[in-house]
Parts: structure tokens; sequence; C-alpha cells
């Protein structure tokens, strides 16, 4: 269990940056479970400790992704990740990504929570202009979250995503500034 360095919070929950000792929790069981990976772009390949650590560090070192963990206030149990990442400072854009590992907390607004909180620091502390994602057509998750932070489907790249024996449309959404706050 790791208290510090607590970034933001809301009601349910916080934001801390990730930390090499995440890897030893079930973070690593997260990336190779099919059910948890059933709507993003993880589970494609075994992922080891190793490379966990290695992308927790290089996290730190990137200027174009702040990558958080999600922490549940009342047990600071670690139960996702979200970030912003393609950050492009001339443009003022970035991409939003999500992964919620914890099955036990699926469905009770955490997701929101956390997503409302890093849409806030894009466009109110580091003055972005557009936030964007990209789901999977089936990931309805997902979906509903993007509605829910007033992002705006933009577009479909049909049959872009390979997975699971199946090739699946991928729905983009965005939400600019002056529609966020």
């Amino acid at each position: 269990m790791i208290l510090s360095n607590e970034f933001l919070r809301a009601d349910g929950l916080y934001l801390r940056g990730l930390q090499p000792e995440d890897a030893f929790g079930n973070y690593l069981k997260w990336f190779n479970d099919p059910e948890v990976c059933f709507g993003n772009s993880h589970g494609v390949f075994p992922v080891s400790q190793k490379s966990l650590i290695e992308y927790i560090e290089n996290s730190y070192k990137s200027n174009q992704q702040l990558v958080f963990a999600i922490i549940e206030n009342q047990n600071h149990t670690h139960i996702g990740n979200i970030s912003l990442q393609n950050i492009n400072w001339i443009n003022r854009t970035a991409e939003f990504a999500i992964f919620m590992g914890e099955k036990s907390y699926w469905g009770k607004g955490l997701a929101f929570q956390a997503g409302n909180l890093i849409l806030q620091h894009g466009f109110n502390v580091l003055n972005l202009n557009r936030i964007y994602c990209g789901t999977f057509s089936n990931n309805q998750g997902m979906i509903n979250l993007a509605k829910a932070l007033k992002m705006s489907q933009e577009g479909v790249r049909r049959k872009a995503i390979y997975k699971n024996g199946n090739y699946l449309d991928l729905i983009e959404f965005g939400v600019l500034q002056d529609e966020f706050i």
C-alpha cells in the first residue's frame, strides 16, 4: 500500500504518480486479465513485471504524458490508471486514457470522478484546448464514460482494430475546453 504523492483528489479517490512498487501489486495481474483488457488495446501480449517497471519509470521521463494511479480513498487501494498522453503542446491537445483494473470497483462512478479530475487538470492547469479518446465499438462502458465527460463522438475508424479474432470499429470522441468548463 502506497500512500504518498497525492496529486489530485475527488470525493471517492485521489490520483498520484505511478511508482515502481505498483508493479508488485495487482497492477501486473490486470494487464494479463482478458476481462480487464476486454475493451482496450492491452492483453494482446503477456506483460512482465520487468516491462511494467520500465513503463512506470519511462512515464516520468516524458513531457508528453501524465500517468497517474487511481487510488480509492477509504482503503487506499490502487484500482486503476488514468493518463493524458500524446500531449501536443503546440496544438494544445492530449489523448485521455483510463484503465480500471480492480473489478470490484467497476460501476461505482469512480472512473467518472477520475476522468473529471484529469480533464479539469488538462483544461484548467495545462491550458489544453482539446482532449480526445478512442474506444472499441463493443466497449459500452467507455462510450458511456466519454459521453458523461461531455465528449462528442467525432468519428469512426471502421474495422481499425483486430482483437480476439474480430475486426472492431474504433469510435473517436473529443471535447473542447470551452465545452467542458
